[in-house]
């Protein structure tokens, strides 16, 4: 009774405290950068993350196992992963996208597991015999810690599309505007006011399309990066999951819903870092591949649940309501 109440405490505490963050933070992302309520953020994401790291604690002495058995538990295993990604000292660069992107998938996790939709599953019950093992901690952990760098690195691959297309867009509109101009005879006193406006705002726009070729460049740095490490992680993961389906199940691989999809997230950024290889190809077209990797690990990770089939329907919603 003690752990649950205490569980219970910490989950709001931490989502109220994330709530609050993910609001300072775009605040500082849309307007000028405000040192006080910035680093009020970072403290409010040190102690997001000190309340989830409790609450697993807790849940893992009041279940007597490492709280990775159901999609609740990775859910609130995944909200501190992106919390600890947020955290550590490596990404702290005064990022704005980054932190945002982690804040905000925090939130949205930590909401999404402590909704109506999960209430049956909260509650901790005793492990399968399928998960009672050593490799649980070793395999699901490095899994979900990929799918957290994954689904950052591919979010800000998202960000780097949107800014890349607006701007082609913008720049394909004024040149059209321009061309306009040019074709249609409105008067050769009206054409050079408006030539002469257009050459007084190129510096601005020059102003401008620097700050966005340097963001983009940016956001495609820290995509990479990101990507990078929650692509070792789930090697590691497939790796230690296919030596860990060995001793149980007498096969490496059983080519299991689950694993399938593995695969193909792994195939997918596989492929990404591929094209980070060749100049010609980094940029937008690598960012396309990233973002097609955003959706597969959705499907890997949940969509997977849904249909509650294979070898690990344990985590479905279908087992653990009956």
């Amino acid at each position: 009774m003690i752990f649950s109440t205490l569980e219970h405490i910490l989950t709001h505490i931490s989502f109220s405290i994330v709530s609050i963050v993910i609001t300072i933070h775009l605040i500082t992302l849309l307007g000028n950068e405000i040192i006080k309520p910035y680093d009020s953020s970072e403290k409010g994401m040190i102690a997001t993350f000190l309340c989830l790291t409790g609450l697993l604690i807790t849940r893992w002495i009041y279940s007597g196992h490492f709280p990775l058995s159901d999609l609740y538990e990775s859910l609130i295993f995944l909200s501190w992963s992106f919390s600890l990604i947020h955290i550590v000292p490596y990404f702290k660069i005064r990022n704005n996208y980054l932190t945002t992107i982690t804040a905000s998938s925090t939130i949205f996790t930590q909401g999404f597991a402590t909704s109506g939709l999960l209430t049956e599953i909260q509650k901790p019950t005793i492990l399968v015999p399928a998960l009672q093992s050593e490799w649980l901690i070793m395999h699901v952990s490095m899994m979900i810690l990929s799918y957290a760098a994954l689904l950052c690195g591919s979010l800000l691959s998202v960000a780097l599309l949107v800014i890349t297309f607006r701007k082609i867009f913008y720049s394909y509109k004024s040149n059209n505007l321009l061309k306009l101009n040019e074709s249609f005879s409105f008067g050769e006193i009206q054409y050079k006011n408006e030539r002469n406006n257009i050459f007084k705002k190129s510096s601005f726009f020059s102003a401008k399309n620097y700050y966005k070729a340097q963001l983009i460049q940016q956001l495609d740095y820290w995509s990479y990066r990101v990507i990078s490490l929650g692509f070792i992680f789930l090697t590691i993961g497939i790796l230690s999951g296919a030596v860990w389906a060995n001793e149980a199940w007498g096969s490496y691989w059983s080519w299991d819903p689950k694993e399938t999809w593995a695969f193909i997230t792994w195939i997918v950024f596989a492929i990404y870092l591929h094209t980070r290889t060749n100049k010609n190809l980094q940029g937008a077209n690598s960012a396309i591949v990233a973002t097609l990797g955003f959706l597969i690990i959705w499907i890997c990770y949940f969509g997977v649940n849904l249909l509650g089939i294979g070898l690990h329907s344990y985590g479905s919603f279908t087992l653990t309501s009956s």
